[in-house]
């Protein structure tokens, strides 16, 4: 079978040399029986590539079982492999097939094989080894016949490493390793695969796309897109049918790019190629696109370092109008007194809308040199701390200040108290 007649029949879209290998590759393991093991992130496409190749392959007539193992508690999950007879455990009515029995004659998908509990792994290996198991509650050996493919968002190798996932299952799953790569490493299928879906979802609900900006073009490629193909294909179908008739500008599209890369973090840094050229010149020139993709980063950049300056004089402010906060180490609260022992006000009168008012006013280039002295000296002599850093910081000496109450401290640090819950989660301090 050709190899755009493949990806058009089973939705592997892309034509960069990154798919393409994939798409070889797959061809190739299809027709055997040889067990496949799909490394790759979440949305990447794991489960139509494991139906692409069975569908390929010589079991097609037969079933397909698709198991999420890290979708099932651990207490059941040998009992939905393997399947129980009657009587085996409370509530076990009567004997039940598993989903090896099922599969007998077919292929079986094991998404998320990282997730399995080891007492499991040694159960899977042997079933690998020669379509041996035992059902639960059962001491008469059962037998299948199975193709394995098994998928991952984890590397299997480190869970090796750490002891939680066994190593001779790992060599038995990893006959054949297919890496299916994130949809920010082939930046070039990017809008060939949104216009296809747009295309589809137009169809679907009689709607008219009348087309996007460059600049919006151009966020589409710069998004790191960590959700990949899902989330590209969820943003599509919602433009196509809450943007119905709209040209879509970037500002329009930015409203339905989730997650921190349109917030304001540090990840929201558009991507610069990485590409190897052959020439050592050419490895050292950036082209048009790729002198935007930076000026748009060093202006995202700075409004970060705004925003976060703002949240710090907020803090600050806040801190030193009160004599019993222990929040703050003695070397940041000496840089916040003046030589008389008296406090130091900043100048708030800029942020007004952020709930501070008639704050005396100094020089602010003192006021400026005070907050970055005092910063370098908590996070370490010269080391220049992240914005993430110095934001999780503040967020947590807010929070233990007022002891988790989250609208105070929205309101010290300056911020909405929607904004606070995203950073929460951002940061994994919730």
């Amino acid at each position: 079978m050709d190899r755009e007649v493949f990806q058009e029949q089973f939705g592997l879209l892309g034509t960069s040399n990154e798919m393409r290998q994939v798409i070889d590759k797959i061809m190739q393991v299809a027709k055997t029986d040889i067990s496949v093991l799909l490394q790759g992130e979440s949305g990447v496409g794991k489960d139509v590539t494991a139906r692409a190749i069975h569908a390929l392959s010589e079991r097609k007539r037969n079933n397909l079982i698709i198991v999420n193992c890290g979708a099932i508690p651990e207490g059941i999950i040998e009992s939905e492999l393997f399947g129980h007879e009657k009587g085996a455990f409370t509530g076990a009515n009567e004997s039940r097939e598993g989903y090896f029995e099922k599969a007998n004659g077919g292929t079986i998908f094991l998404d998320e094989i990282g997730d399995t509990p080891k007492n499991v792994q040694v159960k899977l290996l042997r079933v690998l080894e020669n379509g041996e198991f035992f059902r639960v509650g059962s001491s008469k050996v059962q037998t299948t016949d199975v193709r394995v493919i098994a998928a991952t968002n984890l590397n299997l190798w480190k869970l090796v490493q750490d002891g939680t996932f066994r190593e001779d299952l790992y060599y038995r799953l990893d006959t054949v390793q297919i890496h299916l790569p994130p949809l920010r490493d082939r930046q070039e299928d990017i809008i060939p695969i949104f216009r296809k879906f747009v295309q589809e979802f137009s169809s679907r609900y009689d709607s008219v796309f009348k087309g996007f900006s460059d600049e919006a073009r151009e966020l589409l490629i710069s998004y790191r897109w960590p959700g990949n193909i899902r989330e590209l294909r969820n943003v599509a179908e919602q433009l196509v049918v809450l943007e119905k008739s709209q040209f879509i500008d970037a500002e329009r599209l930015q409203k339905y790019l989730k997650g921190r890369q349109r917030q304001g973090s540090a990840d929201n840094l558009p991507m610069v190629s990485d590409q190897k050229e052959s020439n050592n010149q050419q490895q050292q020139d950036f082209d048009r696109r790729d002198r935007e993709l930076v000026y748009r980063a060093l202006v995202e950049l700075r409004t970060d370092i705004s925003d976060l300056k703002k949240m710090l004089a907020n803090f600050m402010y806040s801190t030193m109008s009160n004599k019993d906060i222990k929040a703050l180490p003695p070397a940041l609260q000496s840089d916040l007194e003046n030589k008389d022992g008296a406090d130091v006000s900043i100048n708030l009168d800029d942020y007004a809308t952020l709930g501070v008012q008639s704050a005396p006013k100094v020089n602010e280039q003192e006021v400026e040199e005070s907050e970055e002295s005092a910063m370098m000296r908590f996070f370490g002599g010269d080391a220049i701390p992240s914005i993430e850093a110095t934001e999780q910081f503040l967020i947590k000496q807010a929070l233990e200040k007022f002891d988790g109450n989250r609208r105070k401290a929205s309101e010290t640090l300056g911020i909405s108290e929607r904004t606070l819950y995203r950073k929460l989660d951002q940061y994994g301090l919730a």
